[in-house]
């Protein structure tokens, strides 16, 4: 098979995991301890990214959410304090890659338009509406109110997954759980 090497930046804990569960996994209280008080918000974000990541790449049993990985050791987080950077080496079939940029959307719950043209059309449509953005549709208090943009605006998220230019500064990857023989250094802040 082949292999991609990867890197990503993890708590230190995880080291812990690695050693008495062999394997590390990401689970709903390393978010809410991450993210604290947008955690909500990110946990609703990163379910719509599993249900459709599973779709391309099988998720594991047990697993909650994915592993957040850098295609490039340029544009890898480094290593913290608390944080380690793993240097892993993937199977290529293992592997979900995305748009970083389209995910930045995604996080500010935009509309992640196919193209320039699709961008223009989607704002001159929003103008038409009487809308000045798109925030309002999936903030809880009011996205009720607008079910078809709602559901336009999540419907376009799904383009994360469409890579249109191979950048390493754009493109990120996820895999589903770390396990030791994919890994192959530790990289750690000097003391």
């Amino acid at each position: 098979m082949d292999k991609v090497t990867l890197w990503t930046r993890q708590d230190v804990r995880s080291l812990d995991d690695l050693e008495k569960k062999g394997v590390i996994r990401i689970k709903r209280e390393h978010l809410e301890e991450k993210f604290d008080l947008i955690a909500d918000n990110i946990i609703f974000l990163y379910k719509w990214f599993v249900n459709e990541a599973e779709k391309r790449v099988p998720r594991p049993e047990g697993v909650e959410f994915p592993i957040w990985c850098s295609i490039s050791e340029e544009y890898m987080l480094r290593p913290t304090i608390n944080e380690i950077v793993y240097v892993l080496e993937v199977d290529k079939s293992e592997i979900v890659y995305f748009d970083g940029m389209k995910w930045d959307y995604v996080l500010n719950h935009h509309y992640v338009p196919k193209d320039e043209q699709d961008e223009k059309e989607y704002l001159k449509d929003l103008e038409r509406k009487g809308f000045k953005n798109s925030f309002s549709f999936l903030d809880e208090k009011t996205a009720r109110f607008y079910p078809d943009e709602r559901k336009r605006v999540m419907e376009s998220w799904v383009r994360v997954f469409d890579i249109d230019k191979w950048d390493i500064f754009r493109i990120q990857a996820n895999i589903w759980e770390i396990r030791p023989e994919m890994v192959k250094d530790i990289l750690r802040v000097n003391p």
